[in-house]
């Protein structure tokens, strides 16, 4: 007895200290984008269960077998050609198991399939409490983003937040293509909308499409890594089948009405018969408009063979017109009163905008051949997925818009953002000097203003000092603590009744010295003298 009392006292000693969880914030609900789910197979026969997004044994076979999909005009629905398998997301963790770490069960390159991972646990550091203040929002990626299953699952989702979080309005914060899907839910449920959500802020989301990487993506096919992890996930032509019958995919095509700064273009270097009848090569380009009919003639032979069966996967047209009222429905969409919305944007890296195919040495003679041709890209501003111009553009009104420099998924793990957001969702301790559009906290350390009148002259001095506190200064080089101070001086006068005389004069210098511990001291001096009229 005396044993099981120690081991007991012991057990005790050793617990974990219960993580901080503050009471008073709202709750978050997290979105993510397109393959940011985790999805199950159900075998409707036995109701056996298996992971097929993400997953490393076998996980070429299995999303072969499982998510390879059809897309049904009639339902708007992509149903899987298994006829016996049902594609689920998982809802654990409230929902945030699906969307945390995508392969739990991989150990050597882990941050490759972590999601909103380093987000929960910054928020719950925050004090955010799963199942209370935080929950997810996974869904089947392949689907519509207005599909009306998705929709009322998403209407089920925010009455349940709210519910459980003691009638809390809600904080909806979205990743890339989950930006569309809660465009779309606004502007076909905005009572609902309404009701449950206070704030809905976007993260990297493509409002006006992806140009560049969705026109590779139907001639080539999408990889979700880089480097060596790829060998570990699904083949590039595998994706390229499955995606090929995704309406979210064709969602995310270059919105032809848009007035982009740098039109995107489907460029490719073909070779032709001249008017004397020898080759020659010449350089066809299209707008986003008119990408549709190669699009067309590049995948008319596309087939795959699913159990011995050869399946016909064309472009498709059926996908293209749902698209087109989800671009209406997406236009038309306001965000209701009484909620605010934020944008948080990609910038610094360069962006697939335009695609190129073949070259003058070895140009395109067969449309069809073009899914054989490795693409060139013509890059803007932005996430490396999504153009600023393209995330930016909500058509909405917005509270902010935040440029953040980061990669599209990584934008996710920028202690940047996570100090944006937690300004906006009031968590921890406020900071009124906090500015998410610059990141960095103005704090004002002096202020003096004197006014001397006399004999008809007004001499007024004013000294103003402040220090500006960044945590991106850290790294910087250590020979920035021994430059030099700046100093910047303007002198402005304004003349009197006559050119010999001056009615007003001031003149200003500003002082800005070296950093130092991320910190920066800025002086302010100024004095004016003017003459009674």
């Amino acid at each position: 007895m005396d044993i099981l009392q120690s081991v007991e006292i012991w057990l005790k000693l050793i617990k974990k200290p219960q993580p901080y969880v503050d009471p008073n914030l709202d709750p978050v609900l997290l979105v993510p984008g397109i393959a940011g789910s985790i999805l199950t197979a159900v075998d409707d026969q036995n109701g056996k269960e298996e992971r097929v997004w993400v997953r490393i044994l076998g996980a070429n076979y299995k999303f072969r077998t499982k998510l390879w999909s059809r897309f049904d005009p009639s339902t708007g629905r992509t149903e899987s050609l298994d006829p016996n398998t049902t594609i689920k997301v998982p809802g654990g963790r409230y929902g945030l198991g699906a969307i945390d770490v995508l392969d739990p069960d991989m150990i050597v390159g882990r941050d490759c399939v972590c999601y909103f991972h380093d987000m929960i646990v910054e928020m719950l550091k925050w004090g955010f409490q799963e199942g209370k203040t935080l929950f997810g929002f996974g869904y089947d990626f392949r689907q519509s983003n207005r599909l009306q299953e998705t929709m009322d699952r998403l209407a089920e989702k925010l009455e349940l937040v709210y519910e459980a979080s003691g009638g809390k309005k809600i904080n909806v914060i979205s990743h890339s293509m989950g930006g569309l899907l809660v465009k779309c839910f606004m502007g076909l449920h905005s009572d609902i909308f309404q009701k449950y959500v206070k704030n809905w802020i976007a993260i990297a989301a493509p409002f006006r499409g992806a140009p560049g990487y969705i026109a590779s993506t139907f001639l080539n096919g999408m990889s979700f890594v880089d480097g060596w992890e790829q060998n570990f996930f699904i083949s590039k032509w595998s994706m390229h089948q499955l995606l090929i019958e995704c309406p979210s995919i064709y969602e995310l095509m270059a919105c032809p009405h848009f007035h982009w700064q740098h039109i995107p273009l489907l460029e490719i270097w073909m070779e032709k018969e001249g008017c004397d009848g020898y080759p020659r090569t010449i350089l066809e380009s299209y707008r986003p408009g008119n990408c549709i009919d190669i699009f067309k003639e590049a995948l008319s032979g596309n087939t795959v063979d699913y159990n011995g069966e050869m399946i016909p996967l064309p472009f498709n047209l059926e996908i293209l017109k749902w698209v087109k009222e989800t671009q209406k429905v997406l236009s038309h969409a306001k965000v209701p009163s009484g909620v605010k919305f934020y944008n948080i944007y990609g910038i610094n890296l360069e962006t697939p905008h335009s695609v190129c195919y073949g070259s003058e040495e070895t140009p395109v003679t067969n449309i069809q051949d073009l899914r054989f041709f490795q693409p060139k890209y013509i890059c803007v501003d932005g996430d490396g997925t999504v153009p600023a111009e393209s995330a930016k553009a909500d058509g909405l009104h917005a509270e902010a818009r935040v440029a953040v420099p980061g990669e599209h998924r990584g934008i996710l793990c920028e202690p940047h953002v996570f100090r944006i957001l937690k300004h906006w969702l009031r968590a921890g301790e406020p900071d009124p000097f906090y500015n998410p559009i610059n990141d960095y906290v103005i704090l004002p350390t002096a202020f003096e203003m004197e006014s001397h009148h006399e004999k008809g002259l007004q001499v007024t001095s004013l000294k103003e000092e402040w220090e500006i506190v960044t945590k991106d200064q850290d790294d910087l080089d250590d020979t920035v603590s021994s430059r030099k101070p700046l100093v910047s001086s303007i002198s402005v006068s304004q003349g009197g009744s006559n050119k010999h005389s001056l009615r007003s004069e001031a003149h200003a210098t500003v002082i800005v010295h070296p950093q130092n511990e991320g910190k920066q001291h800025v002086e302010l001096n100024a004095i004016s003298v003017s003459v009674d009229a």
